[in-house]
Protein backbone atom coordinates (compact mmCIF):
# COMPACT_ATOMS: atom_id res chain seq x y z
CA UNK A 1 0.00 0.00 0.00
CA UNK A 2 1.43 3.05 -0.89
CA UNK A 3 0.18 6.71 -0.30
CA UNK A 4 -0.46 9.67 -2.38
CA UNK A 5 -1.00 13.18 -1.27
CA UNK A 6 1.06 16.09 -0.15
CA UNK A 7 4.50 14.01 1.87
CA UNK A 8 4.50 11.38 -1.11
CA UNK A 9 7.75 12.34 -2.29
CA UNK A 10 9.32 13.73 1.26
CA UNK A 11 11.55 11.07 3.18
CA UNK A 12 10.10 11.49 6.55
CA UNK A 13 6.74 9.72 4.51
CA UNK A 14 9.07 7.06 2.59
CA UNK A 15 11.74 5.92 4.27
CA UNK A 16 11.36 2.64 4.80
CA UNK A 17 13.44 0.66 7.83
CA UNK A 18 10.76 -1.35 10.14
CA UNK A 19 11.24 -4.79 11.01
CA UNK A 20 8.27 -7.58 10.85
CA UNK A 21 8.61 -11.10 12.33
CA UNK A 22 5.29 -13.10 11.99
CA UNK A 23 4.07 -14.88 14.68
CA UNK A 24 6.25 -18.68 14.72
CA UNK A 25 9.07 -17.12 13.03
CA UNK A 26 13.01 -16.49 14.47
CA UNK A 27 15.78 -18.30 15.40
CA UNK A 28 14.65 -20.88 18.70
CA UNK A 29 17.78 -21.99 20.92
CA UNK A 30 17.24 -24.37 23.87
CA UNK A 31 19.30 -22.66 27.08
CA UNK A 32 18.41 -22.90 30.68
CA UNK A 33 15.91 -25.45 30.11
CA UNK A 34 13.35 -23.37 28.28
CA UNK A 35 12.76 -22.32 24.60
CA UNK A 36 14.21 -19.08 23.59
CA UNK A 37 13.19 -17.11 20.24
CA UNK A 38 15.32 -14.06 18.58
CA UNK A 39 12.71 -12.02 17.18
CA UNK A 40 15.63 -9.26 16.60
CA UNK A 41 19.21 -8.85 17.09
CA UNK A 42 22.07 -6.92 17.37
CA UNK A 43 22.27 -7.39 13.91
CA UNK A 44 19.23 -6.49 12.80
CA UNK A 45 18.39 -3.51 15.20
CA UNK A 46 21.90 -1.73 14.47
CA UNK A 47 22.90 -2.91 17.55
CA UNK A 48 19.92 -1.14 19.71
CA UNK A 49 18.27 -3.96 21.22
CA UNK A 50 17.80 -7.86 21.18
CA UNK A 51 14.07 -8.95 21.75
CA UNK A 52 13.37 -12.61 22.74
CA UNK A 53 10.21 -14.57 23.06
CA UNK A 54 10.37 -17.68 25.86
CA UNK A 55 9.16 -20.37 27.07
CA UNK A 56 9.86 -21.50 30.90
CA UNK A 57 8.59 -25.19 31.80
CA UNK A 58 8.50 -25.88 35.65
CA UNK A 59 11.74 -25.56 37.17
CA UNK A 60 13.04 -23.53 33.88
CA UNK A 61 15.09 -20.32 33.96
CA UNK A 62 18.86 -19.09 34.31
CA UNK A 63 20.74 -19.40 37.57
CA UNK A 64 21.70 -15.83 39.82
CA UNK A 65 23.48 -13.29 37.33
CA UNK A 66 24.25 -9.57 36.59
CA UNK A 67 24.77 -7.75 33.80
CA UNK A 68 26.83 -4.64 33.92
CA UNK A 69 26.28 -3.19 30.24
CA UNK A 70 22.98 -4.33 28.92
CA UNK A 71 19.36 -3.55 30.86
CA UNK A 72 16.84 -6.14 30.62
CA UNK A 73 13.07 -6.18 30.76
CA UNK A 74 10.23 -8.96 31.12
CA UNK A 75 6.93 -8.76 30.04
CA UNK A 76 5.02 -12.11 31.23
CA UNK A 77 2.57 -13.15 28.63
CA UNK A 78 1.00 -16.44 30.81
CA UNK A 79 1.90 -18.31 33.58
CA UNK A 80 3.80 -17.22 36.67
CA UNK A 81 7.69 -16.49 36.95
CA UNK A 82 9.44 -15.76 40.45
CA UNK A 83 12.13 -13.09 39.78
CA UNK A 84 14.91 -12.42 41.78
CA UNK A 85 15.95 -8.96 42.34
CA UNK A 86 19.22 -8.30 44.21
CA UNK A 87 18.30 -9.98 47.26
CA UNK A 88 14.54 -9.94 47.67
CA UNK A 89 11.86 -11.79 45.44
CA UNK A 90 8.82 -10.79 43.41
CA UNK A 91 6.53 -13.62 41.86
CA UNK A 92 4.79 -11.85 38.61
CA UNK A 93 1.72 -12.98 37.16
CA UNK A 94 0.46 -12.85 32.97
CA UNK A 95 1.08 -9.36 32.50
CA UNK A 96 2.98 -8.63 34.83
CA UNK A 97 6.33 -6.45 33.65
CA UNK A 98 9.85 -6.64 35.26
CA UNK A 99 12.76 -4.10 34.35
CA UNK A 100 16.20 -4.90 35.63
CA UNK A 101 18.83 -2.15 35.35
CA UNK A 102 22.12 -2.72 34.14
CA UNK A 103 24.21 -4.10 37.52
CA UNK A 104 21.16 -5.30 39.63
CA UNK A 105 21.69 -9.42 40.25
CA UNK A 106 18.52 -11.14 38.93
CA UNK A 107 16.84 -14.70 38.09
CA UNK A 108 13.65 -15.70 36.83
CA UNK A 109 12.45 -19.30 37.98
CA UNK A 110 9.06 -21.07 36.99
CA UNK A 111 8.32 -22.35 40.41
CA UNK A 112 4.53 -23.86 39.22
CA UNK A 113 3.61 -26.77 37.50
CA UNK A 114 2.65 -25.39 34.09
CA UNK A 115 4.93 -23.42 31.20
CA UNK A 116 5.14 -19.69 31.64
CA UNK A 117 5.40 -17.64 28.20
CA UNK A 118 7.14 -14.32 28.54
CA UNK A 119 8.67 -11.91 26.26
CA UNK A 120 12.14 -9.87 27.05
CA UNK A 121 14.96 -7.28 25.68
CA UNK A 122 18.39 -5.95 26.13
CA UNK A 123 19.21 -2.69 25.48
CA UNK A 124 21.68 -2.23 23.73
CA UNK A 125 21.89 -5.31 21.52
CA UNK A 126 24.99 -8.31 21.10
CA UNK A 127 24.63 -10.07 24.59
CA UNK A 128 22.78 -12.79 22.45
CA UNK A 129 26.64 -13.84 21.14
CA UNK A 130 27.39 -14.38 24.58
CA UNK A 131 23.60 -16.06 25.70
CA UNK A 132 22.78 -18.62 22.61
CA UNK A 133 27.04 -19.20 22.00
CA UNK A 134 26.36 -23.11 23.21
CA UNK A 135 23.11 -23.07 23.46
CA UNK A 136 21.53 -25.90 20.76
CA UNK A 137 18.83 -25.30 17.98
CA UNK A 138 15.57 -25.93 19.35
CA UNK A 139 13.83 -28.97 17.66
CA UNK A 140 10.44 -28.13 16.63
CA UNK A 141 7.91 -30.80 18.67
CA UNK A 142 10.73 -31.50 21.39
CA UNK A 143 10.84 -30.57 24.61
CA UNK A 144 14.30 -28.61 25.64
CA UNK A 145 16.78 -30.88 27.89
CA UNK A 146 17.23 -29.58 31.54
CA UNK A 147 21.01 -28.16 32.20
CA UNK A 148 22.77 -29.20 35.40
CA UNK A 149 23.42 -25.22 36.78
CA UNK A 150 20.95 -23.63 34.71
CA UNK A 151 23.03 -21.91 31.92
CA UNK A 152 25.48 -23.50 29.40
CA UNK A 153 29.11 -22.99 29.79
CA UNK A 154 30.43 -19.72 28.72
CA UNK A 155 33.73 -19.20 27.65
CA UNK A 156 35.65 -16.60 30.14
CA UNK A 157 36.43 -14.33 27.51
CA UNK A 158 32.68 -13.90 26.54
CA UNK A 159 31.39 -12.91 30.25
CA UNK A 160 34.16 -10.22 30.04
CA UNK A 161 33.46 -8.92 26.85
CA UNK A 162 29.66 -8.83 27.77
CA UNK A 163 30.35 -7.79 31.31
CA UNK A 164 28.00 -10.47 32.91
CA UNK A 165 28.97 -12.34 35.81
CA UNK A 166 27.13 -15.27 37.00
CA UNK A 167 26.48 -14.65 40.81
CA UNK A 168 25.42 -17.16 44.10
CA UNK A 169 21.80 -18.18 44.37
CA UNK A 170 21.74 -16.94 48.47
Amino acid sequence: MSLAGPGATDPRYTRRGAIYVPAGEGKSYWGAGDTYTVKVDERSTNGSLLFVEATVPPGGGPEPHVHNAHDEAFYLVSGELEFLDGDQTVTAGAGGFFFVPRGTRHRFRNRGVHAARMIFLFTPGGIENLLFVNSKSAEPGVAPPMQEGGLPKRTAELMERYMTEMLPDR
